[in-house]
């Protein structure tokens, strides 16, 4: 190996641990989401997740619960963006204390294309969550969020809606199912 092209790798080398220290994770929390999910800058996960970060969101479908890393974030954008193509996350508060970031943050994004097996309904929806990530050398290690997907599924037709006939039938419905688990568990 040429001895420019040793100094080449050690220079980037360098030059990562250095941009790497100097990550700034609230600022990044924050473009990481905004950024990723607006503007589609997928990019962004490679820099600021580490390889096996660990992602907690109970609505991640059950296909991507396996992911570690970028690729899980990658996937996900990729999902909403394609359902919702106008989709904008505003951050609207950030606090950070340690190693941990929290994004208070609302979404809104008309449903164009499919949503996990969700046809587009054209509506307009809007709902609001609460994310934090944890940081390590200049990366996410683990992330946790939290986000109203019973208003989202509300808002798209798929979970009847607040007071409605549907959700008194549901409710009903899921007072005889519970009737019958605490018999099966009783026994």
């Amino acid at each position: 190996m040429s001895r420019d092209a040793t100094r080449a790798d050690e220079t980037a080398e360098a030059t990562t641990k250095v941009t790497t220290s100097r990550v700034n994770p609230a600022e990044a929390s924050r473009r990481i989401l905004e950024e990723g999910f607006n503007e589609g800058k997928l990019e962004l996960a490679d820099q600021l997740i580490a390889p096996e970060a660990i992602n907690h969101d109970p609505a991640e479908p059950a296909r991507m619960r396996g992911l570690r890393g970028p690729e899980v974030f990658k996937r996900t954008v990729t999902m909403y963006r394609a359902a919702f193509p106008d989709v904008q996350i505003t951050v609207d508060d950030v606090i950070a204390a340690d190693d941990k970031v929290v994004l208070r943050w609302h979404s809104e994004g008309t449903h164009r294309g499919e949503l996990e097996g969700l046809a587009p309904t054209g509506v307009r929806g809007s709902v609001t969550g609460i994310s934090i990530d944890q940081w390590k050398d200049g990366k996410v290690v683990e992330s946790w969020s939290e986000w109203d997907n019973l208003g989202l599924a509300r808002q798209l037709g798929a979970a009847p809606p607040e007071g409605s006939f549907g959700e008194k039938i549901g409710i009903a419905l899921q007072h005889v199912m519970a009737r019958r688990m605490r018999k099966k568990h009783q026994s």
